[in-house]
């Protein structure tokens, strides 16, 4: 049986490099509760899943804006 090459959590280092931002920004998405994390033992990990739903919302924000005049 192969092993899944992706882990299910992430460190914030490795969550910010998969949605291709800094460290920073991930650390203040985390802080504000937009992208969802859990702590594992003293570790805090973003589940792989929660970056999929965090970038889905933001799809759908953007395809509710209202057109330009």
């Amino acid at each position: 049986m192969a092993a899944d090459a992706t882990p299910l959590v992430l460190t914030v280092e490795q969550a910010a490099q998969r949605l291709g931002i800094g460290r920073t920004l991930m650390c203040a998405l985390v802080a504000s509760g937009e992208i969802e994390s859990v702590t594992i033992g003293r570790l805090r990990r973003i589940p792989d899943q929660c970056l999929i739903e965090y970038v889905n919302r933001l799809r759908q924000q953007n395809t509710q804006l209202p057109a330009a005049a």
